[in-house]
């Protein structure tokens, strides 16, 4: 056809990406490796959500995206729990997954609960991760009391809160994609 060019700007449609945090564990990151994707759909995740926005005002872009890599965080000592209350083995290690992915599989809840929390629609490909955040191995004492703790802290026990809080202590380290095989070595 002569004269085809590419679509006029009002015609292209612009696909839009959001950084969303998944909460792991080192088993679950392994999986992701040996299948190429996180998943199956849906997953739960965690990102800078209009709640999150509101309700943390003064915060800037930076900020906001650390609260709900905490969040993430949170997650991922359940899932160490859960693992474990299945005969699983798994390190004491909280596992975040950061990675981009298309708004239109992000769905945004609305429970005041958990400003952060989106639910994906569709797996994660390998290559859309972007970074891992995992503990450092020194964090294992105070992730191990955390994850025994849980039960406690959510019927309320003031000093279980502090022991779940303890593991947050600890800043999660960075891993570029390209270092996770030597991180699950």
């Amino acid at each position: 056809m002569i004269g085809a060019g590419p679509a006029p700007v009002s015609e292209q449609k612009i696909e839009a990406w959001m950084r969303v945090y998944l909460p792991a564990t080192l088993p679950a990151l392994a999986r992701v490796v040996t299948l190429g994707e996180f998943g199956p759909a849906p997953l739960t995740g965690y990102a800078v959500t209009p709640a999150l926005v509101e309700w943390y005002v003064s915060g800037d872009t930076e900020e906001l995206e650390y609260v709900a890599l905490t969040e993430a965080a949170r997650a991922s000592l359940r899932m160490l729990a859960a693992d474990r209350a299945d005969g699983v083995e798994v390190a004491a290690r909280r596992v975040v997954i950061a990675a981009e992915v298309p708004d239109d599989v992000v769905s945004v809840g609305a429970g005041l609960e958990e400003r952060a929390r989106v639910r994906l629609s569709a797996p994660v490909p390998l290559s859309k991760i972007a970074a891992v955040h995992v503990d450092d191995p020194t964090a294992a004492e105070d992730v191990e009391a955390a994850v025994a703790a849980l039960p406690a802290a959510d019927r309320g026990d003031d000093d279980a809160r502090f022991t779940v809080d303890g593991a947050e202590a600890h800043e999660l380290m960075w891993y570029a994609t390209q270092e996770i095989p030597d991180l699950l070595d």
